[in-house]
């Protein structure tokens, strides 16, 4: 898969779906387009997107952060990531896709069950928080659910949510790209496609900014998740 203009609608659509449902650009992305390349391919493709979406939330909202979330959620987030984001070149691809899958039909179904669930708003969450967002970060390219739904607990004002959120996602998502690279994994021609897509996800995400009222976000979320339970089940048992 190789056609330029796939990888770009599907960048605009996962950026804009992402962003209106709450789940990132990641969550839509990487099932989908693991489903054409190799995963760690496909990993390093979305991170550096991933990336750039993390300074493009932190230059719109750059009115207010959050400095001890930031280190507290950062300082783990970092570290498993970084570790974490090797296991992709060290487990075979068939089991990675497995857990994958495992992954999503697990996510979703919580997602169902219990959609008000929160955790306490203390230290040891956000530590929590951030370590399990840095470990499914680096192995699966998808952590940023995980990080706001710990991060969402300890009410912020949304300026300072999104900013300090853009922060650590730009931690996380640094020390995984390393890793990535360190490990050899390479886009070979897709680099200019990469490129492409660089500001098409800016519009996608402009453009959810613009629909995101005039859509029922809760009907849409659970469409969304069930798709990705589907994509979740075709890993399971292809």
């Amino acid at each position: 898969m190789d056609n330029p203009l796939f990888f770009i609608l599907l960048t605009l659509v996962s950026a804009s779906i992402g962003t209106m449902t709450g789940f990132g650009t990641s969550t839509i992305m990487v099932p989908v387009l693991s489903l054409f390349l190799p995963i760690p391919a496909t990993l390093l493709f979305v991170g550096i997107l991933h990336w750039f979406g993390d300074i493009w939330k932190m230059v719109f909202f750059k009115t207010g952060f959050h400095l001890k979330l930031i280190l507290l959620f950062g300082v783990p987030g970092i570290i498993a990531s970084f570790f974490a984001a090797k296991l992709p070149l060290t487990l075979p691809e068939a089991m990675l896709g497995r857990f994958l899958g495992l992954f999503l039909v697990v996510y979703v179904a919580f997602l169902f069950f219990k959609p008000n669930w929160k955790v306490n708003a203390s230290n040891p969450s956000a530590l929590l928080g951030g370590t399990l967002s840095g470990f499914f970060s680096g192995i699966f390219g998808v952590g940023g659910a995980i990080r706001s739904t710990f991060l969402t607990t300890f009410d912020l004002e949304k300026s300072v949510f999104l900013f300090t959120s853009g922060v650590i996602g730009l931690l996380i998502d640094s020390a995984r790209l390393v890793q990535y690279f360190r490990s050899g994994i390479q886009l070979g021609s897709l680099v200019i496609t990469l490129i492409l897509c660089i500001p098409v996800s800016l519009m996608g995400a402009y453009l959810a900014k613009r629909l995101v009222d005039k859509i029922p976000q809760k009907s849409f979320r659970l469409f969304i998740a069930a798709a990705l339970f589907l994509v979740g089940l075709r890993y399971l048992f292809a």
